[in-house]
């Protein structure tokens, strides 16, 4: 059945368009904002109906409203609300930015979630709550906010091109919207699994409320159960759970070296049955965050960087030429039949896809930079390195650069992931061909192969890439594979000098031997 309310205007302003959303709490549509050009808005209807303005709900419904709207302008973590009112039915609704993410709970329930990133996520859902607790100035008063329905279906992690993985909360304040009467202390809304002791007693609520919440999720982020589980999902069966039963332990789901003793520490705290026994505050959790967040790293550094430097391998250097015999198939013939894809941007970018020769699978680079850049290199000194990293995540780092006196080096850095079927499938064909084939497009005539040149890879070279794809495809990673890249990063920028050096050296007129294999 059809949605009666899709292409209505709301307000003469807002055109709905699609329905997103369903819940206790209301029904969010996405929407586009016509005054606004048509800029996509997101519009949650309350599941409450303001019928009796003598009771003064449109009052405290505005009231609310407002706060919840300063609050979002206050911290990124958290929904900007951007307008508000009642509709034709009294229904009241508001407007709020339109976000394109993953909701925590899809999250949860499609993977396991990486220290690292749980960390992330979590110092940024408490940045969010730590705002909102702090209060904001509301007709000369400072007025605390607090969620009041804290959990993994509130929480939208979203992919920003400036903060990379940015987290908003959703729904602030709202559960105090839907309340009838505020000075009833006998009133439940929430979410049953996530709510305080004190909050399923109907008390009115301080931060210490949100902080419970968190540690449920918490919880529930790590090891995809919940601390506490009820035997039947009612009101009654919660309320002893939450008061009685005592969080279940982390070693019942994950092996225990996973979690580290401080964070299991402070969910179980988070999660004590009385406010005086938990964090205080937000800053609280945040400052032991901000610990592990350090120990953490500065400990996969350590480990990263041995694991750098023992497998750091002799570099291979090609001699000046400007012509290259690549096998019984020319070079011309091969540059005639090789197209830009055409899922790749034209645009300076480098990738690796094996290309077909002769019948034979090879391993290739794929270029494209203007025209003048690779005129520049035609005679050049081409160089190649591989670095690898085993843990925390498998990651190789394929170095490749094309060098001339005049007109200095190309870099054309890439990263592979050997924990994917193309990661493997390159680094085992750079393995077993002993070469790559550097094909260049040019930005001007971007569709047709302009020039190729050839690569090979020293024997100790080859060897260890057919060692780590061996490896790679037992080993277990239980954290973000950009973990691994920032630190091969870090490790590139320091030997990119030192590289360079080199180039500098054999780039003369005297007789080299390229045949000999430099140590990085």
């Amino acid at each position: 059945m059809s949605d009666p309310n899709i292409g209505h205007y709301l307000c003469k302003r807002y055109q709905l368009q699609e329905l997103i959303g369903t819940g206790a709490m209301g029904r969010v549509y996405r929407a586009k904002d016509v005054l606004l050009g048509g800029v996509p808005v997101a519009v949650k209807f309350l599941a409450l109906s303001i019928q009796n303005e003598k009771m003064g709900l449109q009052d405290r419904f505005e009231r609310e409203a407002k706060t919840c709207a300063l609050v979002g302008q206050k911290s990124i973590h958290i929904v900007r609300v951007m307008d508000y009112g009642v509709d034709e039915n009294n229904t009241p609704f508001y407007v709020m930015e339109y976000l394109q993410g993953k909701n925590l709970s899809h999250v949860i329930r499609n993977q396991q979630i990486a220290l690292p990133t749980f960390l992330s996520i979590v110092r940024q859902i408490c940045l969010g709550l730590q705002c909102a607790h702090d209060g904001i100035l509301v007709d000369g008063k400072v007025c605390p906010i607090i969620h009041r329905d804290i959990k993994p279906s509130n929480i939208v992690v979203i992919t920003d091109p400036s903060f990379g993985e940015l987290v908003k909360i959703l729904d602030f304040g709202i559960a105090k919207l839907l309340q009838p009467d505020s000075n009833r202390t006998n009133y439940y809304l929430g979410t049953l699994a996530y709510s305080s002791p004190e909050q399923m007693e109907g008390k009115e609520l301080d931060n210490r409320s949100d902080i419970y919440s968190l540690g449920v999720m918490m919880f529930e982020m790590l090891t995809g159960k919940m601390p506490l589980a009820a035997a039947t999902h009612s009101f009654g069966a919660w309320y002893k759970v939450h008061h009685y039963q005592q969080p279940r332990s982390f070693t019942e789901f994950t092996p225990s070296y996973l979690i580290p003793k401080e964070l299991e520490n402070l969910i179980m705290s988070c999660l004590a049955k009385t406010v005086n026994s938990r964090p205080q505050n937000i800053g609280e959790i945040l400052k032991v965050l901000a610990s592990l967040e350090q120990s953490y790293s500065q400990s996969t550094q350590q480990d990263i960087q041995a694991s750098t430097k023992l497998l750091a391998v002799p570099a291979s250097f090609e001699p000046k030429t400007k012509v290259d015999l690549l096998s019984s198939f020319s070079t011309d013939e091969l540059a005639r039949v090789t197209s830009w894809p055409q899922n790749k941007p034209i645009a300076d970018i480098v990738f690796p896809q094996p290309i077909d020769v002769n019948g034979n699978l090879c391993p290739a680079l794929w270029v494209m930079l203007p025209k003048q850049e690779i005129q520049n290199r035609l005679i050049c000194t081409r160089y190649n390195q591989f670095l690898f990293i085993i843990s925390p995540h498998p990651m190789l780092l394929w170095i490749t650069v094309i060098y001339n006196r005049k007109h200095g080096a190309k870099w054309l850095p890439y990263y592979l992931d050997l924990k994917t079927s193309l990661g493997q499938e390159i680094t085992r064909l750079l393995g077993n061909t002993g070469h790559y084939r550097l094909l260049f497009f040019t930005r001007e005539a971007p569709h047709n192969c302009s020039h190729i040149q050839l690569s090979s890879i020293a024997p100790a070279q080859r060897q260890r890439l057919q060692q780590w794809v061996t490896i790679s495809s037992t080993l277990v990673s239980s954290v973000e594979p950009q973990i691994s890249k920032n630190f091969l990063k870090s490790e590139y920028e320091k030997i990119k000098p030192q590289i360079l050096a080199k180039l500098e050296v054999i780039d003369t007129d005297s007789p080299f031997d390229f045949s000999d294999q430099v140590s990085i």
